[in-house]
């Protein structure tokens, strides 16, 4: 059995959870067949059975191509590239819309079944149309495309699994349901303090703690406006990057610079930390907070479980499913307008909610030490990549002998 992957995102290029899952599941994988990884960048690496070639994506063809479209191009080109180098495998499988166009080039062109793992949906993502522009009718149409010629889709949530199926022409049996896995063995409580120190974060007073893109999925903006209704002692750890647009990096600068007039202790580190960072952040953060409007898994809210920090979080899509509320942290409804946007019908009521959670967590120090506890343990039982790949592996299997 050998699999090849599509993938934007792979080491050292990665800034999301996308990126994060194919990472381990490559790796986890190539403990059981061969793995051939192909995506966007310069990577060279042969390492047992895992093989992994970047495909160049700045490229300067499209210097010329209206700003917004220019992503997309560049992103068809690549697509093009990876199928033009001979594939012999068992099956191909795509991460995000991204790497999709090449999966159905290579279904088309060398016959090979495809998987598709839905990270996220475009339908759910109409502000991605500030990025992208029209590109955004063109990421659309390749991902429905993808989806409904694929031979298995693979949902991170049931949540994603009932979206799929709301917004596209697929049959039901083709949709299996995997959640997304952690590296038990990386992402461990720890005492170092060194990125901590770094960056100005005292580890003697309470730390909640935000990481993620700067994103309107991300939610990012509605934590920002609950630091005003924070207890005064408590300090703000955003580690935010990677703006999806100028526009929403300036509403982030300006929303910071607000409410960091009335108050001290907001600390913005505004760049994507490795993996040694983050997880001292999470093993220091007293809570970490997840305020995404749309979230098909959220795999950062495993990570800060495995490092034993309790999570205040929306109660949108995939984590639900992950966060247990009252036992591994708190879920914060969230009533969201029902067409796109989907912003929160009242994000001043969002906000304030989400600081509610936050406060009657650090104000409970035996609460959160058992949410600690409990979330470590749910991490444990229930989102291990060894597990994942096996489930996964039985998956192309069956794709195999119906070929």
């Amino acid at each position: 059995m050998k699999v090849l992957f599509c993938t934007r995102e792979f080491p050292p290029y990665v800034y999301g959870g996308a990126g994060v899952h194919v990472e381990y599941l490559a790796e986890e994988l190539a403990k059981l067949m061969q793995v051939e990884v192909r995506s966007f960048g310069d990577q060279d690496v042969q390492s047992g059975n895992l093989t992994v070639k970047g495909f160049p994506y700045d490229v300067d063809d499209f210097n010329h191509a209206d700003a917004q479209l220019k992503a997309v191009f560049k992103t068809l080109n690549t697509c093009l590239q990876m199928n033009a180098e001979p594939i012999k495998a068992d099956v191909v499988h795509c991460h995000t819309w991204y790497a999709q166009f090449a999966g159905i080039m290579a279904k088309l062109c060398y016959g090979i079944p495809l998987v598709i793992t839905t990270h996220s949906l475009e339908p759910l993502r109409p502000w991605k149309r500030e990025q992208l522009g029209r590109g955004y009718d063109t990421s659309s149409w390749i991902e429905k495309t993808a989806i409904e010629m694929a031979d298995a889709i693979i949902a991170v949530s049931k949540e994603t699994k009932a979206d799929v199926l709301q917004f596209f022409d697929v049959d039901e049996s083709k949709i299996k349901v995997v959640y997304n896995g952690i590296n038990l063995e990386q992402y461990v409580k720890t005492t170092q303090i060194s990125a901590l120190e770094s960056y100005g974060i005292d580890p003697d007073k309470p730390i909640v703690l935000f990481v993620g893109r700067i994103t309107r999925q991300k939610g990012i903006i509605h934590l920002v406006n609950a630091i005003e209704y924070l207890d005064k002692d408590i300090q703000v750890v955003l580690c935010a990057g990677a703006p999806d647009t100028e526009d929403i990096a300036k509403e982030m600068e300006d929303r910071v610079k607000a409410v960091g007039s009335n108050r001290e202790g907001i600390i913005w580190i505004d760049k994507m930390l490795d993996k040694e960072d983050v997880i001292q952040l999470y093993s220091h953060a007293d809570v970490f907070c997840c305020p995404s409007i749309y979230e098909p898994f959220g795999i950062i809210n495993i990570e800060a479980m495995a490092c034993e920090t309790a999570v205040v979080a929306s109660a949108v899509g995939g984590i639900k499913e992950v966060v247990l509320h009252e036992n591994t942290g708190l879920l914060i409804p969230l009533e969201q307008q029902k067409q796109a946007p989907f912003e929160p019908v009242d994000p001043n009521k969002f906000s304030k909610d989400l600081a509610k959670g936050i406060n009657r967590l650090m104000a409970d120090d035996d609460l959160r030490a058992s949410m600690a506890k409990s979330g470590r343990k749910r991490v444990e039982e229930t989102f291990d990549w060894k597990a994942i790949a096996m489930q996964i592996k039985n998956l192309y299997e069956s794709l195999k002998s119906d070929s």
